[in-house]
This record gives C-alpha cells, structure tokens and sequence, in this order.
C-alpha cells in the first residue's frame, strides 16, 4: 500500500470513529500510528488529539503560502516589548556579539553556536504571514537557517521526537515535534525585511514556523533542547501544544 493510500485510510478512520463512536476511539486509532499529542490527556484531550493526528496525515510535507514582495506589510506589528533584564541589555549593548545558542539534548555533537556561525550556514528567505491567535497578523520576509540544517550539524539521535526552544525571557519557551522541526520552512531567522532582525521582532534569534500560529514563534531564542519526552518541561500555558494553520 503507498503511503498516501495508506494516509487516506487512517484519515478516513479517524474521522469515522470520531463522528461514529465516539472521540476517544478517534485516540485510540491515532495512538497505534503515533500521532498522539502530547497534550492528550484531561477533558480537551481526544479532541487534541483528532486535530493533531488529522493535520498531520495530511498536511505533514505541505508548505505554508509564501507571498510576492509587493506584499509584505507597510508596518509589521511588533507585539510586546523587548527583553528588560540586564543580561540582555548588555548583549545588545555589544551588538549581540556574545549572543550563543545551545543545542543540547539527543544530539550527538552538543554545541554552542554564536550568530555568525549561524549566519555561516546556508541561508533561506521566505515572504510568509504571521497569525496570532489574538487576532492580528502581518506578512514580512524572514531570512535565517533552516532548524533542519543546525540539527543535522549536531547530528539528532533516532529517538528523537520533540525540539525544545527556550527564550532569554525567563519561563518562556514552546516546542515542536520533528515534522514541523525538519520543515524546510521552519527557520531559526536572523534577518527580516533585508535588514536584521529587530529587537522588537525577536532579535536576534526567533524561531519562525509558519504553518503553526504566532505563540509558536517565540523570540529571543537562546537553546534547542533534542527529546523524546515532554515531561519534566513546565507547562506551556492554556493554549493547545499544537497550533496549526
């Protein structure tokens, strides 16, 4: 059986189960394929679980839209404000030269890496739309190196499931699984606009995936965690752990 038959089957017996028996039977079929969320559990759980297993048969190698440059928004909104400990401003006071990003966790080579080894990397630039789940949105061009390319580097171990990315800004961090993680979307950007990325924007490191919403965008990245287990982690908030679009 090929394996877009094969997806098509499971979809089709997801949403059978779902609409026949029930939402939990929907889990259970979801959970011998391997698409269970890892916020599965609790009242909201099967039906997490239903959206992720379903968006992931059929969009897990689908692209996010990218627009022409006549597009990108006049004034990007830049919500909330910059990073306000001292250990920031001091890193932005001497250009982000110290700035470093730790990958650590299921990778064979841990590094630390500074901006322009990670500017040294090839690069790409898309033209994609930011959504919040607030409301607002705008579309800007975001040049970086792919997530896919810096994990490849430190050499990612088999069971590996999650990448863990934790911000300067204490208690704020996110996580995808390997799928958006190996994206050739999913860039950890530098750049925005053919300028470097404003501090206002994340600068100088965001993680940008755009097929998730906005709160999967955190700023000011400082360290990729390689797992194959979210516990342990504190909580991510009260938005649902996958957010696609």
């Amino acid at each position: 059986m090929s394996n877009l038959s094969r997806r098509k089957l499971i979809t089709t017996g997801l949403a059978a189960t779902a609409g026949v028996s029930g939402l939990a039977v929907a889990a259970r079929l979801a959970d011998r394929y391997g698409l269970i969320p890892p916020d599965h559990g609790g009242f909201y759980g099967p039906g997490e679980t239903l959206t992720y297993a379903a968006q992931r048969l059929l969009t897990r190698h689908s692209l996010a839209r990218e627009f022409p440059r006549s597009q990108i928004s006049a004034r990007p909104f830049a919500n909330g404000k910059p990073p306000q400990g001292e250990d920031f401003k001091r890193l932005q006071a001497a250009g982000f030269a110290d700035w470093r990003l730790a990958v650590d966790g299921m990778v064979a080579r841990p590094a630390s890496l500074s901006l322009a080894e990670l500017r040294s990397y090839p690069s790409r630039s898309q033209i994609t739309h930011l959504a919040c789940e607030e409301g607002w949105s705008f579309i800007a061009e975001w040049i970086g190196v792919p997530l896919s390319h810096v994990l490849n580097v430190v050499g990612i171990l088999p069971q590996a499931k999650y990448v863990v990315y934790f911000s300067i800004v204490r208690d704020w961090w996110d996580s995808v699984d390997m799928a958006d993680a190996l994206h050739p979307q999913t860039l950890l950007t530098y750049g925005m606009n053919d300028g470097e990325l404003p501090v206002g924007h994340g600068g100088p490191l965001r993680l940008r995936v755009p097929r998730q919403l906005g709160y999967k965008n955190v700023k000011y990245i400082t360290r990729l965690t390689v797992t194959d287990s979210l516990k342990g982690f504190s909580p991510e908030g009260d938005y649902a752990w996958y957010a696609g679009i």
